[in-house]
């Protein structure tokens, strides 16, 4: 390719002297395995970057928790309710900044599993409260232990001051005024 330009290279194969878009139909299927696609802007796009580092967390997270089959949401789910027993659903869409119509299958899903269990509090009969049952309770102890390592090997790259910076920067973007 003496006559290409760096474009041309990147974006397309030259044919007949005009540049033509490798396209699978016309470079085949497996054209681009050895040259990786160009990005143009998005790695200097913060969105980007939250995207791809949140992939990292998901599919870690998916990882450690086995058959287990439970999401980011539903441990923070039944973290929020074993921290505020009783906790009514409302409250608990406030929490976890979930929107309410949200919740109700989210519950839904966890009282199927047995491990959420929606019941009046002993003070006020007209609303039900939510609970972790024993199985949830026991789960919910498995998997903490998971998550806890899961978060070490999320950071291990970073020193102890970094990963407050991360916290703090992170909390910064969101606002959510969140850390403990």
């Amino acid at each position: 390719m003496a006559g290409a330009s760096r474009a041309t290279a990147r974006t397309g194969a030259r044919t007949g002297g005009r540049t033509a878009p490798r396209t699978p139909a016309r470079a085949g299927a497996g054209a681009r395995a050895h040259d990786p696609a160009v990005l143009g802007m998005l790695p200097s796009l913060l969105g980007y970057r939250l995207r791809l580092a949140q992939r990292a967390v998901f599919d870690d997270f998916q990882a450690s928790m086995g058959q287990a089959n439970i999401s980011p949401g539903l441990f923070g789910v039944l973290v929020i309710i074993e921290s505020n027993p009783g906790l009514k659903q409302t409250e608990l869409a406030r929490a976890a900044m979930l929107d309410r119509s949200s919740v109700v299958p989210v519950l839904d899903k966890l009282e199927a599993r047995g491990l959420v269990a929606r019941r009046p509090p002993p003070d006020d009969r007209r609303v039900k409260g939510l609970w972790l049952t024993a199985d949830g309770s026991a789960l919910l102890r498995r998997l903490k232990r998971r998550v806890l390592a899961h978060e070490q090997r999320l950071t291990e790259a970073l020193t102890d001051r970094e990963r407050s910076q991360l916290f703090d920067l992170l909390e910064r973007l969101t606002g959510s005024g969140q850390r403990t």
